[in-house]
């Protein structure tokens, strides 16, 4: 059997720990054929809360042609884990690895992290589809016509900012966007927008969180005399800067750095951590546990 005949799914859960959850997981795929690929848990003991992610292959229908229902292995897949979830308290998601995520980029003023994302995904390196960039200003349209994607400027009128967040909410419904990510997009989004897309909306902060909150961080740390610098990429909560983190980056700084130097440093830690924020995500290697986060890297 070829790699081609086969598909591959991600399933992620969790739960109640008690004994015997891997062994009613794995049981349920080999049931059907699966063959496990990769395979993690982790009992989090102080909610006695378990999470597991499982990637699988399902081997084709021997006797399904060229233009067979492929969805058919999913919806087996589905009924198998509803009656498993029901008998162990499941929380449990499922997906097909051939989906590709698609992903809406909103930016200001910096260019840095959406070029590097850009750049990430034309090379392979990021397996998204990247289907729309928007801005409040105009300043990224010749960057991102560069790579073919449309370009969407939207202002922040005074008094105007909910008809403005109604229309990003306008694309994220035209393009079937599955995730928001803000390359340095310097607006604060209002409680009802983060609402509206939880768990879907992923920032990068220039700061190693929880601290130097708000405004010019690196200033801030430049004027503590911090020996490191970071950037932190977390999920968006309606509290600002405070959802729970995905991917922290550092970097050494001392005495020598200016704050403007600070700031130079600070973009390369801040492309870091949002691709491998952004690629975690993909991949479904992030389970949220109240307010931190689970990532199976």
């Amino acid at each position: 059997m070829t790699q081609q005949d086969q598909r591959e799914f991600v399933l992620t859960l969790s739960c109640p720990d008690r004994p015997g959850i891997v062994a009613a997981v794995s049981g349920a795929l080999a049931e059907r054929g699966c063959n496990i690929l990769e395979s993690q848990q982790f009992g989090e003991r102080d909610t006695a809360t378990f999470f597991m992610r499982v990637q699988f292959s399902v081997p084709a229908d021997p006797g399904a042609g060229p233009g067979a229902d492929r969805g058919a292995d999913a919806d087996g897949l589905r009924a198998r884990f509803a009656a498993l979830g029901t008998e162990l308290g499941l929380d449990w998601r499922l997906y097909d690895t051939a989906e590709r995520p698609r992903v809406l980029i909103m930016v200001s003023k910096f260019g840095h992290c959406l070029n590097d994302l850009l750049y990430r995904q034309r090379s392979g390196l990021l397996d998204v589809d990247i289907v729309a960039v928007a801005s409040n200003h105009p300043d990224m349209r010749p960057l991102t016509q560069s790579y073919g994607i449309d370009y969407h400027h939207l202002p922040v009128e005074r008094g105007g900012k909910a008809a403005q967040e109604a229309e990003i909410l306008t694309l994220v419904e035209h393009y079937r966007a599955d995730l928001v990510v803000l390359a340095r997009y310097m607006q604060i989004l209002s409680d009802d927008f983060c609402a509206k897309l939880p768990g879907r909306i992923i920032n990068i902060h220039h700061s190693f969180l929880p601290s130097f909150k708000g405004a010019k961080p690196y200033h801030q740390a430049h004027a503590r005399g911090v020996k490191l610098i970071g950037a932190t990429a977390h999920y968006v909560t309606p509290a600002l800067d405070e959802g729970p983190i995905i991917e922290q980056e550092v970097a050494r700084v001392d005495h020598a750095h200016s704050a403007e130097e600070l700031v130079a440093v600070g973009r390369d830690v801040e492309c870091l951590a949002l691709a491998r924020a952004v690629r975690w995500h993909a991949e479904h290697r992030i389970l949220l546990n109240g307010d931190r986060t689970i990532v199976f890297r």
